[in-house]
């Protein structure tokens, strides 16, 4: 199974009255950019945070006056600069829709002569051939704070609905110390402590599959937090955030306190995000729910992938 240290996330804002949006990437005369569409209180300094952009970049893209207020459902397009990365997985994707007669080559001529081998990598293609309206990862957002949209997932998955975690207290060093995240080590699938995984959710095939294509599986222990998603209650279809998985795999993960386990899909990393301080991964809250975990806000799980 690939690795490589990861992002992201594809979610609702937790800001009361915030819009859904999704990272799907257009293009113009003036380069790639994102729609986004103004909420209440929004403003361009607002926006400039969330996307890691000054918000005098964002005004001059729009033509827009830095001394006027936005507009409750105005369109502003978002550039894509310095806050976009194509040669590094870290961030939260960004999506492109494939069109008629489009393949690989020109999905990358159309972002940036992005290189082919990473888009077959970020979209783990067996080929060349794509669909029309398939969507596929064509950079990340490198942006720490912009974890409050709904972006597609790779192979035609409906889109878990993520809200933004609230912010963590300050911590204490003794705090930070028993927080150290442990070492993850190999081990030997079969002697693996038996958990009670007999449903453990949509993913649960692919993960086996995954599995026997691999050399072994890898276990790492850690402390979680949770994130709130729609998905999962009805379908089965738990998600999670974590560094050096990457995106689209599948990892079961396992309430020590009860050996209950759940199979989820990695949508991206931890790294760069601010509320993620102190935590190893994040788990979807339907994913929770099944190992039987309060909404607390921290709590150790066992991981393997």
């Amino acid at each position: 199974m690939k690795k490589f240290f990861f992002v992201a996330i594809l979610f609702l804002s937790s800001f009361a009255g915030y819009s859904q949006l999704e990272f799907l990437v257009q293009n113009s005369d003036k380069g790639l950019y994102l729609n986004h569409t103004v909420t209440a209180k929004e403003t361009l300094y607002s926006l400039g945070r969330l996307y890691n952009l000054h918000p005098r970049d964002i005004a001059a893209y729009n033509s827009l006056d830095m001394n006027s207020g936005l507009n409750i459902g105005q369109s502003v397009r978002i550039p894509l600069k310095d806050n976009f990365s194509q040669s590094s997985n870290k961030g939260i994707p960004v999506y492109y829709v494939v069109g008629e007669k489009e393949g690989l080559y020109r999905v990358s001529q159309n972002n940036n002569n992005v290189l082919m081998a990473n888009l077959r990598q970020w979209n783990r293609l067996a080929s060349d051939n794509l669909s029309v309206g398939q969507k596929l990862i064509v950079g990340y957002i490198t942006n720490p704070d912009a974890s409050n949209v709904v972006a597609a997932t790779p192979k035609n998955d409906p889109p878990p609905v993520v809200e933004q975690p609230r912010p963590r207290p300050a911590e204490n060093a003794n705090q930070r110390t028993q927080e150290t995240q442990p070492t993850a080590r190999a081990v030997n699938t079969a002697s693996q402590q038996r958990v009670n995984d007999a449903s453990g959710g949509f993913f649960k095939p692919q993960f086996e599959q995954q599995v026997r294509s691999s050399d072994g599986v890898k276990e790492q222990s850690g402390m979680s937090g949770i994130f709130k998603t729609s998905s999962g209650w009805e379908d089965g279809k738990y998600y999670a955030l974590m560094d050096g998985i990457e995106p689209g795999s599948i990892v079961r993960i396992i309430n020590p306190l009860n050996n209950k386990a759940v199979y989820a899909k990695v949508l991206g990393a931890m790294t760069g995000i601010r509320q993620n301080a102190g935590l190893d991964i994040r788990i979807s809250n339907a994913a929770a729910n099944s190992l039987n975990i309060a909404d607390t806000e921290k709590f150790i799980v066992k991981v393997h992938f």
